[in-house]
């Protein structure tokens, strides 16, 4: 059932309403206008593909906002990504064959809530949250009517494979398929990164070279799982610890009056050794009050 879209808000109350209240009713009747007849000419050439790339990244701007703990710049991040809801549903409306607005998608959000928390809004109880996830997949699965097909279909669709590769593990560990040590998994990673080994006289579009380094990634995921590792965060610090280290490598290499480009193999590896000793003699001193 399509609910139409009541613009109620004219250009003067677009441009100067304050109203608390009045805010997303505002922000939709904006996004309606920026797409109308006389709006803006880039939001009236957007469709749903275009706008793809524009949604990933303001999740994961809105992520690093979280992650910084600003939440300043959190409110921006999250009026952002509320943007690419609407603007989504904006020309979903526009759209015989879809023919939906954004409070099709607001009705369907609330309704999926309260079937999927029959413990808050009927008669089931939850002992921990644990069993909310579990019931949460079993009610998904009932309702898209794949409880009878194979246990991980669709599961983490659409995500990164990192992410994806976490999810499907966990997913399997719940029905027993899983190691029971964590120097099992440290094993399987031995075994994978022997097979690894095993493709370096091959050539590098040989498929065989992309297929074992996957399996060694797809374990040291695993690894990560069953430490209480998210993957993303761990490899998020290496990536900072790794910037981070460089950026002083090159400040020691200028110190020397040598660029990065001029600095030869020799330098690189002198230099990033006294990064690193540097930085284990600062993580050593203690601090100074």
């Amino acid at each position: 059932m399509n609910a139409e879209i009541n613009v109620a808000v004219n250009d003067d109350e677009m441009i100067r309403c304050s109203e608390p209240q009045r805010q997303l009713e505002r922000a939709i009747a904006i996004m309606h206008r920026l797409r109308a007849p006389g709006g803006c000419p880039w939001d009236a050439e957007q469709t749903h593909e275009s706008l793809i790339a524009n949604l990933i990244e303001e999740c994961y701007e809105c992520i690093d906002a979280i992650r910084s703990k600003d939440a300043v710049h959190l409110r921006e991040e999250l009026g952002d990504v509320l943007l690419q809801v609407l603007f989504h549903a904006e020309l979903a409306q526009e759209r015989p064959e879809e023919g939906f607005s954004v409070y099709d998608v607001a009705r369907e959000l609330c309704e999926k809530l309260v079937r999927r928390h029959p413990h808050v809004f009927g008669e089931a109880i939850a002992k921990d949250a644990d069993e909310v996830l579990t019931r949460w997949d079993q009610i998904k699965r009932q309702e898209r009517h794949t409880e009878h097909q194979p246990y991980l279909h669709d599961c983490g669709k659409g995500l990164p494979e990192l992410i994806r590769a976490y999810k499907l593990t966990a997913k399997a560990a719940k029905v027993g398929f899983d190691w029971e040590r964590h120097e099992q998994v440290v094993e399987k990673i031995r075994e994978e990164l022997d097979e690894v080994q095993g493709t370096m006289t091959l050539p590098d579009n040989d498929p065989r070279v992309t297929e074992e380094l996957g399996d060694l990634l797809f374990t040291v995921v695993n690894l990560c799982r069953h430490r209480c590792v998210n993957p993303e965060d761990a490899l998020r610090g290496a990536n900072n610890k790794f910037v981070r280290r460089f950026h002083t490598m090159q400040q020691l290499l200028e110190d020397e009056s040598i660029t990065l480009q001029q600095a030869d193999a020799e330098q690189f590896d002198q230099m990033w050794r006294a990064v690193k000793v540097r930085e284990q003699a600062s993580q050593e001193s203690p601090d100074e009050g």
